[in-house]
């Protein structure tokens, strides 16, 4: 395995949802940088790795809600974090919180194609 040397690798293992997401969209944004520009993508690349032993609780997990449009009349669903963890393992879930955390604007498209999540 090869390792740019712009890539930015956040462990997971053992560390919890929020402390990783909010590290990660930090990153992403480019905020860790003296060139942080609002306007502009000056992130960096960012790989989750381990995300298999990432620490959640069963009681985190029940009371994580997220919410999935399918575009039709009535196609709202509202997911748990149990739901999503069981259908697509706790990668997703990371992925999602980190979503969140990112402005809601044109450039998040532009920084989640930046992020690597493995297990």
């Amino acid at each position: 395995m090869i390792k740019k040397i712009d890539d930015k690798i956040i462990d997971a293992s053992g560390r919890t949802l929020g402390r990783v997401a909010t590290e990660a969209a930090v990153v992403l944004m480019g905020k860790n940088k003296p060139t942080f520009e609002r306007h502009a993508y000056t992130g960096f690349p960012v790989r989750v790795v381990n995300a298999s032993k990432l620490r959640i609780t069963a009681k985190k997990l029940e009371s994580i809600y997220h919410h999935r449009y399918s575009g039709m009349r009535g196609g709202l669903r509202t997911l748990k974090g149990t739901e999503t963890a069981e259908k697509k393992g706790l990668k997703e879930l990371i992925k999602l919180a980190i979503y969140q955390m990112l402005p809601g604007n044109k450039i998040r498209r532009e920084m989640m194609k930046h992020l690597k999540v493995e297990d």
